[in-house]
């Protein structure tokens, strides 16, 4: 994906639906020629439709994608594209998620225990935050008409920012002009207003936490040496360091640690999260879960992906006619395995989600020797659910409302990107 491309990507899934990418948002070259074959065959058999221009339906589409990404990610999660491989995935815990959360990334048979961590937090690492002068927001700014430059150093690298000030601007227009320019610049740097008693301050704050490498800061601003008119930095007091950088302070089984960031990995074994400082009580423990356990946690896991999508569709019932038909294929999936799943304790609601009865999950996770039998049909249930989201996200124009030209000649039609294009068109259109 190129620069222009990832930017508008980037760009797009914050306006629409934030997700975090995944290792299952990488693929193959097989795959994306399983996918790219699809989509001609597509575009070939579908008939030709006026092109979506309303705002409101091209967000739908987005998300309606989006999350279909999110359900096949879910079910991936669950080794649901491996061969037996779905609920098998062990689950961790943490004695205190105040502390620390807590992932299982290790092997699946490791042949030995699993050990047990004991931690205790100290400290959490911060981001840098540089806090601008608090200047009148509606009153003119006291800087001349001209185009200014200021330069930022982070990550090793320099940034030049150029701006212009007109006529009569407001310090606030300046401001939310500067706040633009360096968000989508994407450096590692996010921008925001602060607001008090009818004054405002420009707020930089960095992605990344910690310090690395001998530094004392993570980002640097100033104009001394910028190629337009300087002053700006000045003005604006943007190379005041309010808050500074900081590693995390732990210990992991006593052994005193720090880290520039609060996502780490014990012993290859655990994906941790810091959340919180420790209380000075006892240190939070993270370890595996029982099999029954971790079972209940996989299944819990595919039923909460599934409803979310569902939700996520309900969300425009009353604006996209044929996001009903979405829910309703959706639920005659969930209602083929209907009495299946409720002797697991998974039951089908009016609404089209799944209710949990845990205490019935739970017992049929104990009695369970062989996951493949007992959880036999839930896996099928499963497997439609990741066909069915790989066909919405690869034309979730399909349930959107549109306008039929005309039909191909049967027998001469040939691909052409028309359908695609359409769809596509919605991260582009208007971000240039």
């Amino acid at each position: 994906m190129g620069p222009v491309t990832n930017t508008v990507y980037n760009n797009y899934l914050t306006t629409y639906t934030p997700k975090p990418l995944t290792k299952y948002d990488t693929h193959k070259k097989s795959e994306l020629r399983k996918v790219y074959n699809s989509i001609v065959k597509l575009n070939k058999d579908e008939p030709w439709y006026l092109p979506t221009t309303s705002k409101d339906t091209q967000r739908y589409a987005v998300d309606l994608k989006e999350n279909a990404r999110d359900l096949r990610n879910t079910i991936a999660q669950l080794g649901g594209l491996e061969k037996d491989g779905l609920f098998r995935k062990k689950s961790a815990y943490s004695t205190d998620e105040g502390v620390a959360t807590a992932a299982y990334i290790g092997p699946e048979d490791t042949g030995t225990e699993v050990p047990d961590f004991q931690l205790e937090v100290h400290s959490l690492a911060t981001s840098q935050e540089n806090l601008g002068f608090f200047l009148p927001g509606n009153s003119r700014a006291a800087l001349s008409p001209d185009t200014y430059s200021f330069d930022v150093n982070i990550n090793d690298m320099n940034y030049e920012f150029q701006f212009s000030v007109g006529e009569n601007e407001t310090n606030q227009a300046v401001q939310e002009r500067l706040v633009r320019l360096i968000n989508n610049s994407d450096i590692g740097l996010r921008a925001s207003l602060a607001e008090s008693e009818g004054r405002t301050s420009l707020r930089l704050t960095s992605e990344a936490t910690g310090l690395t490498g001998g530094k004392d800061y993570i980002f640097a601003v100033s104009d001394d040496h910028t190629s337009k008119t300087h002053g700006a930095v000045e003005y604006l007091g943007l190379d005041y360091t309010s808050r500074e950088a900081s590693n995390a302070s732990f210990s992991v089984n006593g052994e005193e640690l720090t880290s520039p960031s609060n996502h780490m990995t014990l012993d290859q074994l655990f994906d941790v999260r810091l959340t919180g400082i420790s209380s000075g009580a006892q240190p939070a423990r993270i370890g595996l879960k029982t099999d029954v356990e971790s079972l209940t946690d996989n299944v819990s896991h595919l039923v909460g992906g599934y409803n979310d999508f569902i939700k996520a569709a309900s969300n425009y019932l009353e604006t996209q006619s044929r996001s009903r038909q979405l829910i309703k294929e959706m639920k005659g999936i969930a209602s083929v395995y209907g009495s299946s799943l409720e002797i697991m304790g998974l039951n089908l609601e009016e609404d089209g989600t799944l209710a949990i009865d845990q205490d019935t999950l739970r017992r049929t996770a104990v009695h369970t020797r062989d996951i493949n039998e007992t959880f036999g049909s839930l896996k099928n249930f499963s497997n439609m659910l990741l066909r069915k989201s790989d066909q919405v996200s690869l034309n979730p124009m399909d349930y959107v409302e549109k306008v039929m030209v005309a039909y191909k000649n049967p027998g001469h039609n040939y691909p052409n990107p028309y359908i695609t294009s359409a769809y596509t068109g919605m991260m582009f259109d208007g971000y240039f």
